[in-house]
């Protein structure tokens, strides 16, 4: 059912979902995915339209305020786990955990930048969930201008946070969200 609705969505809106993943995404039975850009409430829809048009097994991190009654309901049900951004918690182990303890294939969905806001640095906590339990970052995109929700690639992290992040990062350049002014890239240079 997720699925139709997923397509209906993509369809009656003009958007698609692009996969160039090399295997296709669901060849990938753990993964992080990363979210990006993040500067609109429509990018859920969009987000989400794509991963159930592929019938994308996901759970995803969103901020606690958005599971309050009776929302709270249909985003634990899409698989959506509430974060609290202002206590500290044990969040990325909790996440690997989810990850590398699943017997079945999970892909856990999270805003690289966090916010719908400018935030000039993206959150790291992508990065580290996907090194801790040792899977794959899958690059999200929705690009607004192609109307084209999915999959860029897979990244592979090789635990220098630095350096790798620049790499994601660059696949990202040519992406065009639906607040420009907002994209934590849009002043970035890459040497």
């Amino acid at each position: 059912m997720l699925k139709f609705i997923g397509q209906l969505i993509l369809q009656f809106s003009g958007w698609k979902a692009i996969d160039n993943t090399p295997n296709g995404v669901k060849s990938y039975p753990r993964a992080v995915i990363i979210a990006a850009p993040h500067t609109s409430n429509w990018d859920y829809l969009y987000c989400m339209a794509a991963i159930y048009s592929v019938e994308l097994p996901i759970r995803y991190l969103a901020k606690d305020s958005l599971f309050k009654f009776p929302l709270g309901i249909l985003m634990r049900a899409l698989g959506g786990i509430p974060v609290n951004r202002k206590q500290k918690n044990n969040l990325v182990d909790e996440m690997a955990k989810l990850l590398s303890n699943s017997n079945k294939n999970v892909h856990l969905i999270v805003p690289a930048e966090g916010t719908r806001s400018y935030t000039s640095e993206w959150k790291s906590g992508f990065y580290h969930i996907a090194v801790k339990a040792q899977v794959p970052i899958v690059l999200g995109f929705l690009d607004f201008k192609k109307k084209e929700a999915g999959f860029l690639d897979v990244f592979y992290p090789t635990g220098n946070y630095a350096t790798d992040l620049v790499a994601i990062q660059k696949y990202y350049l040519n992406i065009t969200p639906k607040y420009p002014a907002l994209f934590s890239l849009k002043d970035q240079k890459f040497d």
